[in-house]
């Protein structure tokens, strides 16, 4: 095994990196160049999105080369795609890389924007990094090791997700926009009642690990979250002490091929976990009968 206390250094370095290139965008002065927003199929792409991919990937290239290490990434994977297929990359260890995490935030000026770093194993991330510009502050975790905030001066704090345990009391974190008539009829009927609306899903599980919020759901429809999306913010989560599966319990899994992470993924502080999942996969099955 490597030693991944000496990878999640490297990883954080280039998590701050990208995020410095990421305020300078943010806070443009006269010397900063076009944002040069291309709407695409699956969102928006910025200049902000590939020149914090290409700092993210000559960093770690540079460390870690090419022949042991694979990289999957956001704004490389389409090129992938066209050459290979859609087949996993054939390394162990796969960097799975999301330059821009909320890039239609990023452009809405929300500030709840963040760029994640993963690094998988065999299909399971063992180290992730998110950092949260804005809040100039980066979450970290490393598999069995604990998950932890680090601000600028280099302090870290561990971090533990709420103890709360009663469903009416948990606070689900949402999105403002990827809402969809079904995903919004199985929030209406869904027994969290608190509701809190945050960007970028970094930032999402960023509120859980720090106690704000207790409940995620992703739901897809005509998208789903990507291997990008989810897997910094899962091993963060579970490495605090919460869970990350789908509706029916089975785990994530990464770089199979097919990027997208399509059905009802629920993350929690883990109290009440499977009797959340069973209440979406109820609510789901009478939203989808009742549109037959």
């Amino acid at each position: 095994m490597k030693n991944l206390e000496q990878l999640s250094e490297i990883a954080r370095s280039t998590a701050w990196k990208a995020a410095d290139i990421l305020q300078s965008y943010y806070h443009p002065n006269a010397a900063t160049p076009s944002l040069d927003i291309q709407e695409q199929k699956d969102g928006p792409v910025t200049a902000a999105d590939v020149a914090v991919n290409s700092c993210i990937l000559q960093e770690l290239q540079s460390v870690f080369g090419n022949s042991e290490f694979g990289y999957l990434s956001e704004e490389t994977y389409k090129a992938y795609l066209a050459k290979n297929g859609q087949v996993p990359l054939p390394q162990a260890w796969v960097w799975i890389i999301d330059p821009l995490d909320g890039t239609r935030d990023f452009i809405d000026r929300t500030g709840e924007f963040a760029v994640h770093i993963a690094l998988a194993y065999r299909g399971k991330p063992v180290l992730a990094v998110v950092a949260w510009p804005e809040q100039q502050k980066i979450y970290y975790a490393i598999q069995n090791a604990g998950a932890f905030a680090e601000t600028r001066g280099g302090s870290a704090v561990k971090l533990q997700v709420s103890a709360r345990d009663i469903v009416a009391d948990l606070s689900i974190v949402t999105s403002r926009s990827h809402r969809g008539d079904r995903f919004n009829k199985l929030l209406q009927k869904f027994p969290c009642h608190n509701q809190l609306a945050v960007g970028s899903i970094g930032c999402k599980i960023a509120t859980i690990v720090e106690q704000k919020a207790d409940v995620y759901i992703a739901l897809s429809g005509k998208s789903a979250p990507k291997d990008w999306d989810l897997a910094a913010p899962e091993l963060i989560l579970t490495e605090a002490g919460g869970r990350f599966t789908r509706f029916d319990g089975s785990a994530l899994e990464y770089n199979r091929g097919d990027v997208s992470q399509w059905g009802g993924l629920l993350a929690s502080n883990g109290c009440c976990h499977d009797d959340l999942c069973a209440a979406a996969e109820g609510i789901l099955a009478e939203i989808d009968a009742s549109l037959k």
